[in-house]
C-alpha cells in the first residue's frame, strides 16, 4: 500500500478537454499551462490563458499547437502550426514548425528551428512558385513531405483560417476576405498536387487531357467551372496517386 503513495498524480483541471479524432490523434485543451511529458502523436494541443511546454527528450507531433501565452520546447516539435506570443527553443532542443505565428522567437544557440513560414498564404504560394522542382524531386521525398503538407492543410482549408467569435458589424466583410483568402490557396495547393500528376509517367493520355484541363481551371481561378468538372475530371484518371485522392477529398469538402 505504501507503495502506492510513490506513484504520480494526474490532475485535470476543471475546463479541460480531452478527445481522440478519427485518425487515433489526441487533443488537449486545457485553460491553464499544460506540459508534455510523454511523447506522441496529438491534433491539437491548447493552452487557453497559459504556456505549453514540451520537457527535454520527449518527442511531439502535432498539427496545431497554441498557448496564450509562450511555447516552450525543450525536446523535439514537429508541428504544421504553432500560435503562441513567445515561442521559445531550449538548449538542445529541435522544431519543425510549417507556420510560426507569434511575437516573438528565441532560440538557444543550440537549439534548431525547421519551417518558419508566417502564413498559410505564403507556404502555399511558395510551393506553386517552386512547383517545377517539387516535380523534379524523388518521388519518395515528395510523397513523405507531401502527406504532412496535406494532412494539415486539408483541416486548415475546410475549417477555414478565420472563425469571428465576437459577432460585430464587421464579421461578414472578414468573413468575405478569408473566404477569398482560403480559395487563393487551396488553389494554389491543387496546382502543385496536379502539375505533379502530370509529371507522372504512369499517366494515359485520357487521364492527362483531363488533369490538364482541370489545371487549366485552376490557373484560370475558374471556381465555378472547377466545382461543376473535378469529380469527372479526376474520375478520368485510370491510376490515381493518393495525393490526388486526397486532392479531391479537400474539393468535396471545400465545395461542399
Amino acid at each position: 500500500m505504501e507503495d502506492t503513495k510513490n506513484f504520480p498524480t494526474m490532475i485535470i483541471p476543471h475546463g479541460t478537454e480531452i478527445a481522440v479524432n478519427e485518425q487515433g490523434q489526441l487533443s488537449i485543451r486545457t485553460p491553464g499551462n499544460l506540459v508534455i511529458q510523454n511523447s506522441g502523436v496529438y491534433s491539437v494541443i491548447e493552452s487557453g490563458s497559459g504556456s505549453v511546454r514540451i520537457d527535454p527528450e520527449v518527442q511531439v507531433e502535432a498539427i496545431s499547437v497554441e498557448a496564450a501565452d509562450s511555447c516552450f520546447v525543450a525536446g523535439e516539435l514537429t508541428a504544421w502550426r504553432v500560435h503562441a506570443d513567445k515561442i521559445i527553443l531550449e538548449k538542445g532542443a529541435q522544431a519543425n514548425i510549417m507556420l510560426q505565428e507569434s511575437e516573438t522567437l528565441e532560440l538557444d544557440r543550440n537549439a534548431r528551428l525547421v519551417g518558419n513560414f508566417a502564413s498559410e498564404k505564403e507556404l502555399y504560394l511558395m510551393l506553386g512558385r517552386f512547383s517545377r522542382q517539387l516535380r523534379d524531386l524523388p518521388d519518395g521525398v515528395f510523397a513523405a513531405n507531401s502527406r504532412e503538407v496535406l494532412r494539415g492543410s486539408e483541416q486548415a482549408l475546410v475549417a477555414g483560417p478565420n472563425r469571428d467569435k465576437g459577432g460585430s458589424k464587421e464579421a461578414p466583410a472578414r468573413t468575405e476576405a478569408a473566404d477569398q483568402q482560403k480559395t487563393q490557396e487551396l488553389l494554389a495547393l491543387i496546382k502543385v498536387i496536379v502539375e505533379r500528376e502530370l509529371a507522372s509517367s504512369q499517366l494515359g493520355d485520357g487521364g492527362r487531357q483531363a488533369l490538364e484541363q482541370m489545371l487549366g481551371l485552376v490557373r484560370s481561378g475558374n471556381i465555378e467551372a472547377l466545382r461543376d468538372g473535378y469529380k469527372d475530371l479526376i474520375g478520368r484518371v485510370e491510376k490515381r496517386s493518393s495525393d490526388l485522392e486526397k486532392a479531391r477529398a479537400m474539393l468535396d469538402r471545400f465545395f461542399a
